[in-house]
């Protein structure tokens, strides 16, 4: 006699993208899904942040590869263009060295005639770049969409062909090196490190690939942000019979032996379930929601040993008036390898940091009011483990980042600053819960990727999986999606596709 049919549970802590992800893939494969998010609002990093009557995203503005959110909304059975209005940006964003300006456009033909104008004769290496970096693509890609639980993986024919693309032993600024000799060049197509919170010279060469995604797939904008993302995931969730509790996080999770049974919540509340998602900052969840005698190999002194990516220093402005200024602009420091040092090694306060100046309203007239503009200012910074005093630093290190866009963009803003909000790597720890405010998790040097990064089926403890930019594949909007996706495959398998026990 067979048991009766139930659907199996699963709880999913945090409505960051891939949470939301996740829950609408179990939620339209049968699960009872049920969403607990600590904050009042949804998306995690990647949610709205209104000041006054303007609206920015809170972390997140470049959205690169949208087929791999369109094949999730696909496989939910929804379109996701029924939720959100993409426009591609043309240029993709624009770079500016001390006056050289670079503008960055996804059309292969005018990209190249632009880099022979700048560095007469380096047309070609781009188009080299371009077609040695799409067969890296193709063969890296399989080990990306794929889990990394056992060592044996790596004996795959998947990935023996892929692992001579990681570039062991060679830094994405070497890679580059390979197209490119001037130096501005170069960093045009290793600014990208910086998603991942990594420098350059330190970034394994395999990523090569993120600069190559944006120049082969172009860059676009939702129309409202990128929180417009993940608004539509949960709206989907809550169509599909999931439901997503804000307000509510989860305090820590209900062990029977190894075995998650529950979690009780912020309120006090404890629920049952068969599963957990953990959508959670990785080393921040190991450290408060877990007993550290069951997670041994993510005990504290473990966690506080490994590599972590870069904070960020965030002022959201709304500006009394129009600005000249591109949908996305970076402002490179004189010095940049210095900055990037300072930022990774000394852990400094840089004099001269490279900038970067999300303008929305040049684009998206919803976030601003009319004749309004509303600029996201975001300085890379040292993580916390730096030990700076931001209460101490907090006003100066602000001017100083003001005086710095004023004089590279010519326009007096402060004058025209109608409100500000700004958010220090402190913020991000305290009010974010973001692990020592390493806004972009923890680094993906080799020791910390694949096999060697907190595996989607999380291997200490039985009934809890991870999704988000602390497991495989890494951070990253495109690769937090495929982080959602083999999670949730993982998790089905488990339970057969219908996500129904017999």
């Amino acid at each position: 006699m067979t048991a009766q049919k139930r659907k199996g549970r699963v709880a999913v802590i945090g409505a960051g993208p891939g949470g939301l992800a996740s829950a609408m893939l179990l939620a339209y494969r049968g699960f009872k899904v049920d969403v607990y998010e600590k904050q009042p609002y949804i998306g995690g990093r990647t949610s709205r942040h209104k000041v006054g009557d303007f609206q920015f995203d809170l972390g997140p503005t470049f959205f690169s590869m949208p087929h791999i959110l369109e094949e999730i909304f696909e496989a939910a059975g929804k379109n996701l263009h029924d939720y959100v209005e993409l426009k591609k940006l043309d240029p993709m964003y624009e770079l500016d060295f001390d006056g050289l300006k670079i503008s960055a456009v996804s059309d292969k033909e005018r990209m190249k005639e632009q880099i022979d104008t700048l560095f007469p004769g380096s047309g070609k290496e781009y188009v080299r770049f371009m077609d040695d970096t799409r067969r890296k693509m193709n063969r890296l890609l399989p080990m990306l969409q794929n889990k990394h639980a056992s060592l044996f993986d790596y004996m795959r024919l998947r990935s023996l062909k892929a692992l001579p693309e990681l570039e062991v032993g060679r830094s994405l600024y070497d890679v580059l090196g390979r197209y490119f000799e001037d130096e501005r060049l170069r960093l045009s197509f290793t600014f990208q490190s910086k998603y991942l919170g990594m420098s350059p010279w330190e970034c394994p060469g395999a990523f090569s690939i993120l600069s190559f995604m944006e120049h082969e797939w172009g860059v676009y904008h939702p129309v409202g942000g990128l929180n417009r993302l993940t608004r539509a995931m949960a709206d989907a969730v809550n169509e599909l019979g999931g439901k997503i509790h804000t307000g509510n996080g989860a305090k820590r999770l209900i062990l029977d032996g190894r075995k998650v049974t529950g979690l009780e919540l912020d309120s006090g509340e404890q629920v049952s379930t068969d599963e957990v998602v953990m959508n959670a900052d990785f080393a921040q969840a190991m450290t408060t929601l877990i007993d550290e005698s069951a997670v041994k190999k993510y005990s504290r002194k473990k966690l506080e040993k490994k590599n972590y990516s870069c904070s960020t220093f965030m002022i959201y402005a709304g500006i009394n008036k129009q600005v000249d200024l591109g949908h996305h602009t970076i402002f490179f420091s004189g010095d940049y390898k210095r900055n990037v040092e300072e930022i990774t090694k000394t852990r400094l306060l840089s004099e001269d940091p490279s900038i970067y100046v999300h303008h929305a309203s040049a684009t998206d007239p919803t976030v601003a009011p009319e004749g309004k503009a509303a600029l996201y200012i975001l300085a890379p910074v040292p993580n916390n483990f730096s030990g700076i005093d931001w209460a101490r630093e907090k006003k100066a290190f602000r001017d100083l980042v003001w005086d710095l866009v004023e004089q590279k963009t010519g326009e007096d803003l402060r004058e025209h600053l109608e409100v500000e909000d700004i958010l220090t790597p402190l913020d991000w720890e305290h009010e974010k819960h973001v692990f020592r405010g390493a806004t972009f998790n923890l680094s993906h040097n080799l020791g910390q990727m694949m096999y060697f990064r907190p595996h989607n089926k999380f291997e200490s403890l039985e009934g809890l999986w991870l999704t988000g930019g602390g497991t495989h594949p890494g951070s990253g909007l495109p690769t937090i999606f495929e982080s959602a996706r083999i999670t949730s495959d993982g998790l089905s398998e488990k339970y057969g596709k219908s996500g129904v026990i017999s």
